[in-house]
């Protein structure tokens, strides 16, 4: 009972994310859909390389707090310990950012020269810089908020305020004829307002005028080696750009931050079960229920892969066509790009939530050995292919080092702590979906285009056939039953073609 208790609670925060999420990642798309047909490919580079500027300056900031604040805020039950956690986090990473974007902004010409074409294109960097804080502030009240495991809250402001006020900025921006600077103005911003929005909201959970204790030795103890794996994180993530900024042209980043933030959308299904995956397993192993930790490991994992399958199955078998719709075609160039890219996020799904299990379980060093060995394996296949093979050469270094982290990350849960995200229901789906369905839309590629008009009806016809094949060989099993029933009470309507096939018992 304790266990479909628990899932039932991450359900129902996972669907909220999920429509969030989703809503977020289309705002987010729209913006670099807009940006990729207003500028040209060269510029759009350029914008992408200055946002992989910003990212990279505020994961240093967060200094492993991004992790450490919902973890101690969800562990602490007095007041003041939960407000210290909060402003430990607000001190720390609040001199870093501030430290890191004056560094940015000093440098900004420096930075230009190396990585950009465009004579004028250093403006773009100093409105970065002076986001890096604000993005910081905005990110350590939604850390707040998920230590609460509030999940409402952090969807109006990280899924709604943040993306569509940058979309209304940018779009505005650019219509009064800014150019790429209109995408910098727009995340300084909205940055801005989503930090106020953040830190409103969390005081409405937790006042945070009041007595405190700082927890500064076991946060700093526990987020210490996230600095450096959140930083690695987001390197084996952003090398790529970087790296093909310095050996090709911007054109070339432009092709591949179309292809880019595409296959990246693969997970967002992942990304709906962190939100409170990580409050929620930590609190279980608190309470030393592990078993429940690999049910609902393995559960979500299987259907975060039945969720995802659908947009993969149509991105590594329709890439040129799915470029050219959304970014028109002359992207239709980074169609290997994204089929390859594709394949490396389509293992994060596979491999499930492996790294906040690891955070739970309070293991973040291995978490770091992990992102080292990925990071390092990017950035010498990155060396060696990116001069030769260009945006190509780059998505095979970071799918390749993507598989090389997932399955690194596998390795450390089953030997050190018997977790592993492969129940026989799970091992059935990977294998039996990918085999039946893959083959014949390969061939039906090859006779048929996708238009704006049949993607969607290719991608409900991919996600029923997926879900056909789920339920009729042998996939589902009896804890499905809590899923079927989610659905059933969130849509108001009846399943009966799944639900047959859930069994009563294991078999």
């Amino acid at each position: 009972m304790g266990t479909e208790r628990e899932l039932r609670n991450l359900l129902s925060s996972a669907s909220l994310v999920f429509v969030g999420a989703a809503v977020a990642s289309v705002a987010k798309l729209l913006e670099r859909i807009i940006l990729g047909r207003s500028l040209s490919t060269a510029a759009f580079g350029e914008v992408n390389i200055a946002l992989t500027t910003m990212s990279l300056g505020v994961t240093f900031a967060l200094v492993g707090f991004g992790q450490g604040v919902p973890r101690y805020i969800s562990r602490f039950d007095d007041e003041r310990d939960v407000r210290g956690a909060w402003l430990t986090g607000v001190l720390f990473t609040g001199a870093v950012g501030v430290a890191l974007a004056g560094i940015l902004y000093l440098n900004a010409d420096f930075v230009a020269s190396n990585l950009f074409d465009g004579p004028d294109s250093s403006r773009l960097l100093p409105l970065f810089a002076l986001a890096v804080p604000l993005v910081v502030g905005y990110q350590v009240g939604v850390g707040g908020i998920r230590g609460f495991e509030n999940t409402i809250y952090k969807t109006y402001v990280g899924d709604l305020l943040y993306p569509f006020g940058r979309l209304l900025l940018l779009g505005g921006l650019l219509s009064l004829g800014f150019g790429a600077v209109a995408a910098g103005y727009a995340y300084l911003l909205s940055a801005a307002a989503a930090v106020l929005a953040a830190h409103y909201l969390l005081n409405r959970l937790l006042p945070l005028v009041g007595p405190f204790r700082l927890h500064v030795r076991e946060m700093a103890t526990f987020s210490a080696p996230l600095v450096v794996s959140s930083v690695l994180a987001d390197l084996l993530t952003r090398t790529d750009t970087v790296m093909l900024g310095y050996f090709t042209t911007s054109r070339k980043v432009g092709l591949y931050s179309a292809a880019y933030p595409l296959a990246n959308s693969l997970l967002i299904a992942l990304a709906s079960f962190g939100f409170l995956y990580l409050p929620l397993a930590s609190r279980l192993d608190a309470n030393g229920e592990r078993d429940e930790i690999t049910t609902i490991y393995q559960l979500t994992t299987k259907w975060v892969f039945v969720v995802t399958f659908p947009a993969f199955l149509l991105f590594v078998t329709f890439p040129a066509d799915i470029l050219s719709v959304f970014f028109g075609d002359r992207y239709a160039e980074g169609a290997l790009a994204l089929a390859i890219l594709s394949v490396g996020f389509f293992t994060n799904a596979a491999g499930g939530r492996n790294r906040e299990t690891l955070s739970a379980l309070g293991h973040t060093k291995l978490i770091l050995a992990g992102n080292a060995v990925a990071f390092v394996l990017n950035l010498l296949m990155n060396l060696v292919l990116i001069p030769t093979y260009g945006f190509v050469g780059a998505a095979v270094a970071s799918a390749t080092a993507n598989v090389a982290l997932n399955a690194f990350m596998f390795a450390v849960l089953w030997s050190k702590f018997g977790i592993t995200p492969f129940s026989r229901w799970t091992v059935r789906t990977m294998t039996r979906v990918p085999l039946l369905l893959i083959p014949p839309t390969a061939l039906l590629a090859r006779t048929v285009s996708l238009t704006a008009f049949t993607l969607p009806l290719a991608l409900l016809a991919a996600a029923a056939g997926t879900l056909v094949v789920v339920s009729t060989l042998g996939c589902l099993q009896p804890e499905d039953r809590v899923v079927v029933d989610f659905v059933e009470s969130v849509t108001d309507t009846k399943l009966p073609f799944l639900r047959g096939y859930v069994p009563e018992s294991a078999e």
